[in-house]
């Protein structure tokens, strides 16, 4: 299956080595590009690539609020953002990933780890720049309100080591081997997670895992 996908970016050059890229893989096909945030919009609601990958900033609108069009709280059929730029700053990062974005990588992270992104988010797994993940999660667990989750709080034992995996980054595979499970009971332990939850991707459960002080073990 081809996973199609929208570029957004309001750099020509950049947007055409992007395509070159994602092209050059036989499973994937650029179906648009956009110049600004606005036109991003447009093209995505239009078109409904299975992949939108996003500049943070574009003229119109920047790359978070395109997200928080596309695939924030409350839209009904939210599309799958991965946010791509040359600023790694925190609030960008934070900002993205609450806005409902399912990755972001930075430009110069090469050509793999680029594709890997678009297929994790094409498969609804999320993929974070690795050099961006560490400070991520030390934001999101020094801006935690709660120190520890409730005593009534509604996962399992099985579950709380599924979403401490997650948040450490770990693979559906990854977890499946190391907790000795079908990969097929992992992606349900996931899917009933997000459920008990009201969460709607990886990043999410990462997020709440950290921010409830489950990541760490603690």
């Amino acid at each position: 299956m081809t996973i199609r996908v929208l570029v957004a970016d309001d750099q020509a050059m950049v947007r055409g080595g992007l395509r070159l890229i994602l092209e050059d893989q036989p499973d994937i096909e650029v179906v648009a590009e956009a110049a600004d945030g606005a036109e991003a919009v447009e093209a995505a609601r239009r078109l409904r690539p299975d992949v939108c990958l996003v500049d943070v900033r574009m003229p119109r609108l920047d790359g978070i609020a395109v997200t928080r069009a596309l695939a924030g709280p409350g839209i009904p059929e939210p599309l799958r953002v991965v946010v791509v730029t040359t600023f790694d700053l925190d609030e960008y990062v934070y900002g993205a990933l609450r806005a409902g974005a399912t990755g972001f990588v930075l430009k110069d992270c090469g050509p793999a780890l680029l594709v890997e992104a678009v297929r994790a988010a094409h498969h609804g797994d999320a993929l974070v720049s690795p050099s961006v993940t560490l400070r991520l999660l030390r934001h999101l667990t020094a801006a935690a309100t709660a120190a520890r989750p409730s005593a009534d709080h509604p996962l399992s034992k099985r579950e709380i080591e599924v979403v401490r995996a997650v948040a450490r980054g770990r693979t559906n595979q990854e977890i499946a081997a190391e907790l000795f499970i079908s990969l097929s009971t992992v992606k349900s332990h996931v899917a009933g997670v997000q459920a008990k939850l009201g969460l709607r991707n990886r990043v999410e459960i990462a997020a709440w895992a950290w921010e409830n002080r489950i990541a760490d073990g603690t």
